[in-house]
């Protein structure tokens, strides 16, 4: 039996080929082609569901029953120099952005641990799609989703603009506004979906989350009024405690001793509201000879008078219109929305980025029990 010689150099080459490395491979690569890929792919579930249909519907319905209880309220007012169609525009503005944070987080709270569980997650991942694409397209998908409902509230919103007071850039500008926090919300629940492994875990997070921002925040403002109010010596333009009795009651400025509340120190945790935010970067009219009688001008000023803090004069005169309090009191009149909405992308930047780690094939020893996709 003979032994036939054989050429190592001229063998197959049995080992693998090393892996390029590129930008396709990295964590954060981006493509706008992958980001389109994996969005269609979310609408196209979103789209085949009838739920979404409907919920487009009764979303439709509610907000145009509402728009019209809203208007024919205000229709009956005979008040004089009332704004009727700032107040219906703040009204409807409102209504939609409070709807608007009930149904957004229903679209990404389980993005990405449903998919998960469901076993489909998978199948993205073994792709070139790098983890930041999926989360992108995630993303795209749920605020399209939401702004969906944004466009469905639009002929309402324009119904208001009919009543007058209200200029079209605001409407504009109040659309823009609202989708972008709707987006930063869908980038909370991503960010929860990725972090919590059961989905019902993610959905609570994440209506606790937008909850903390829109109600937790205005009782924590009010629970903390006690500890910022401080007893001092507090300048006073009025009548004199002694002269209350007297046929001859002048108004003059003197000092006494009252609590003061510091709102200062504390008016950001409403800056951080949305509706806070909405109502100080849209303004519902350009009237702004009278004080503000619609419910977009009124959270606005509340709010910045708020942080302006106690006034270095206190009016408590009664009997003199003329106070020099309100002319040396110096009203701060820079806009509070953008600390709001810088906390809420900050907010949805931090989901983004947490589901994009989460995100990545895992390439180390895992705990037993634990599901890679």
């Amino acid at each position: 039996m003979s032994v036939t010689p054989v050429d190592l150099d001229d063998a197959a080459d049995t080992t693998p080929p090393p892996v390029p490395s590129g930008p396709r491979s990295a964590t954060w690569g981006l493509t706008w082609h992958g980001v389109r890929t994996v969005a269609a792919l979310e609408l196209r579930q979103r789209v085949r569901s009838t739920r979404w249909v409907v919920a487009l519907v009764v979303w439709f319905l509610v907000v145009g029953a509402l728009t019209l209880l809203i208007t024919g309220a205000i229709g009956t007012m005979d008040e004089e120099g009332l704004q009727r169609g700032a107040i219906a525009f703040g009204a409807v503005t409102m209504l939609v952005l409070g709807l608007g944070l009930l149904v957004t987080p229903t679209l990404t709270s389980t993005a990405i641990n449903g998919d998960r569980a469901a076993g489909t997650l998978a199948t993205l991942q073994v792709t070139l799609l790098t983890p930041a694409e999926i989360a992108a397209g995630k993303l795209l998908a749920a605020w399209a989703a939401a702004c969906a409902f944004l466009v469905a509230s639009i002929p309402f919103l324009v119904l208001t603009l009919f009543l007058g007071d209200t200029p079209p850039t605001s409407l504009l500008g109040g659309l823009l506004l609202v989708a972008l926090l709707l987006a930063t919300v869908c980038g909370m629940g991503l960010g929860w979906s990725a972090l919590v492994s059961r989905t019902a875990g993610s959905t609570v997070l994440t209506f606790v989350t937008v909850a903390a921002l829109t109600v937790f925040t205005p009782m924590l403002f009010g629970l903390t009024l006690p500890v910022v109010t401080t007893t001092e010596d507090v300048r006073v333009y009025g009548v004199p405690p002694q002269e209350v009795t007297s046929s001859l009651m002048e108004c003059e400025e003197f000092t006494q001793r009252s609590e003061v509340m510091h709102t200062e120190r504390t008016w950001w945790l409403l800056g951080a509201n949305p509706f806070v935010i909405v109502a100080d970067a849209v303004p519902a009219t350009t009237d702004t000879a009278v004080p503000p009688s619609e419910p977009l001008g009124a959270i606005r000023e509340g709010v910045r008078d708020l942080r302006d803090g106690p006034p270095p004069v206190e009016d408590w005169c009664w009997i003199d219109d003329a106070s020099p309090a309100n002319s040396t009191a110096s009203h701060n009149t820079a806009p509070v929305w953008p600390f709001g909405l810088a906390l809420h992308v900050l907010l949805g930047a931090a989901g983004f980025v947490a589901a994009v780690r989460r995100l990545r094939v895992p390439q180390h020893h895992l705990a037993r029990g634990t599901r890679v996709a």
